[in-house]
């Protein structure tokens, strides 16, 4: 998996500091948007798979995705989730490739790609190696993530619908 605009772990540029965090607001409310889109293609465990490798990279390389986790009645601790909310989007090959390079283009959007070499190797020096010998317009991708400024992510989607 490639991640565009994300020169080291954290520093993307994109993200919430940690006075910006407000659990209170509605997802809607949140100041960035984050989506998962996904090869409508794909059969549903790729497509699972596919959107889990691309949440993996965006939840470590842009901070302050993820809430406090919270305890339950008996205390125990159950993990942060993303409190700004995920959808988790279709859409066909070739919309999922220029959706992926509209978003790649813009500096105030985070991008975490999962190109098909992914799934079809399984020693991941080979994935590297597959991908560093493709041409960027050849790469085709089971799944694209994207977390950027709410009206500059609802562009490049556009009305796409939700993963079935």
């Amino acid at each position: 998996m490639s991640v565009d605009n994300a020169p080291e772990q954290g520093t993307t540029g994109v993200g919430y500091a940690p006075e910006e965090m407000d659990y209170s607001l509605s997802t809607r409310q949140a100041r960035l948007k984050w989506v998962v889109v996904v090869d409508a293609g794909l059969p549903p465990g790729r497509a699972a798979n596919a959107a889990i490798c691309a949440a993996a990279p965006t939840v470590t390389s842009v901070p302050g995705l993820l809430g406090a986790g919270p305890a339950d009645a008996e205390g125990a601790a159950h993990p942060g989730l993303p409190w700004t909310g995920c959808s988790v989007l279709v859409a066909d090959s070739a919309t999922l490739r220029t959706i992926r390079a509209k978003a790649a283009s813009r500096p105030d959007t985070f991008v975490a790609d999962v190109p098909a070499a992914a799934q079809s190797t399984r020693v991941y020096s080979d994935f590297i190696a597959t991908v560093g010998t493709t041409r960027t317009e050849d790469i085709e991708y089971c799944a694209v993530s994207i977390v950027g400024p709410r009206n500059r992510v609802d562009k490049i989607i556009g009305k796409l619908p939700l993963m079935p």
